[in-house]
């Protein structure tokens, strides 16, 4: 009888369910196409499916978030996961600014290998300033120009007031002539509209979601505002409470059905976008819109990446200080060929 009831007890133990881990996830901008097509189904569908989690899924601006507070409050263990544009954590980790350089990444590929090779800085950085773990780095399209005024060149930038999409590319235009103006995602159609800007910077397709063709007339496809990088982090005390099969599941699943998936349709996303916004080709996202294309010739983009590499890059290099600038350049720099002096 013994015997038979430690049998039992030992098959029901079997046949019980594991305990299925809760996690809390905050997204990034609810409205546009990454979290759509990639974080949503990833986080609602393909990781419970893929093992036994439990996720409650919001976004930041669905809670009110400022920008700011996204990676601080993830490291203080307020929600697990959190995933938002690097950009918005400079503030409190300069160093971070040189994983989204403006100018070196003119193709989704070129953009890729930029981010494999800062890699493993990124993970340093949010360990340390962050209390967070790196799960993923995925692109929002490159971050173009729209512009509510006549632009043929760099140069025709000179003088004017733009929204920047974060502190690099900020002083980039500053470098160019331009007045960087701080102005939110949200509230950039009305700046545009009533002459606060002039021009704002932001991915092609999240422009064109958002209406911003309604409010300016010439679009400028050069990534001057980088790739706009999101990176998805998890709560380092929450990671290091998983179990090795756990983590090894988030790891994989999200390499392979995230990561990859929003990499491989970043250049495509950048073309149709530029057809949606200009009527150059078709436009799968709904209608054709009017913009006037601006492009900008050799000489002019020749110049304008001499004033990154000269002015720019350096002046990131001495506010990040101690050796980020030889990390940089030991990683990133030997992909796109560039040189922090």
């Amino acid at each position: 009888m013994k015997h038979s009831l430690t049998a039992l007890l030992a098959m029901s133990a079997l046949a019980a369910p594991a305990h299925a881990e809760d996690l809390s996830v905050v997204g990034s901008w609810s409205s546009l196409p990454l979290h759509k097509q990639y974080e949503a189904p990833f986080w609602s569908e393909t990781l419970p499916a893929a093992g036994d989690f439990n996720v409650e899924l919001t976004t930041h601006n669905q809670m009110g978030l400022g920008l700011s507070e996204i990676y601080p409050l993830l490291g203080q263990g307020v929600y697990d996961i959190a995933m938002t544009v690097a950009d918005y954590a400079v503030g409190d980790a300069p160093e971070l600014e040189g994983l989204d350089v403006p100018l070196l990444a003119l193709t989704a590929d070129e953009a890729r290998a930029m981010v494999d090779a800062a890699r493993p800085m990124v993970s340093d950085i949010y360990r340390d300033r962050f209390n967070a773990e790196v799960l993923a780095i995925a692109p929002y399209p490159p971050q173009v120009v729209f512009c509510n005024a006549e632009i043929n060149s760099f140069s025709d930038l000179e003088g004017l007031k733009v929204r920047a999409s974060g502190r690099m590319t900020a002083l980039f235009l500053e470098a160019l002539g331009a007045e960087g103006v701080n102005v939110s995602f949200s509230e950039v159609p009305g700046a545009l509209q009533n002459g606060v800007v002039d021009c704002a910077v932001t991915g092609a397709g999240s422009g064109y979601s958002a209406g911003w063709w309604e409010v300016s007339t010439h679009l400028l496809p050069i990534p001057l505002g980088g790739w706009d990088h999101v990176v998805t982090a998890i709560n380092a005390d929450k990671w290091n409470s998983l179990g090795a099969a756990d983590q090894e599941t988030i790891r994989t699943q999200i390499a392979a059905e995230f990561e990859e998936p929003a990499w491989a349709s970043a250049q495509d996303a950048l073309v149709n976008d530029i057809a949606c916004l200009t009527g150059n080709g078709a436009c799968p996202s709904g209608e054709a819109r009017s913009m006037t294309l601006v492009e900008i010739s050799d000489t002019d983009f020749v110049g304008a990446r001499e004033i990154l590499i000269s002015e720019v890059l350096p002046d990131w290099a001495e506010r990040a200080g101690g050796d980020w600038a030889a990390r940089w350049n030991d990683s990133v720099g030997k992909v796109v060929g560039v040189t922090i002096e």
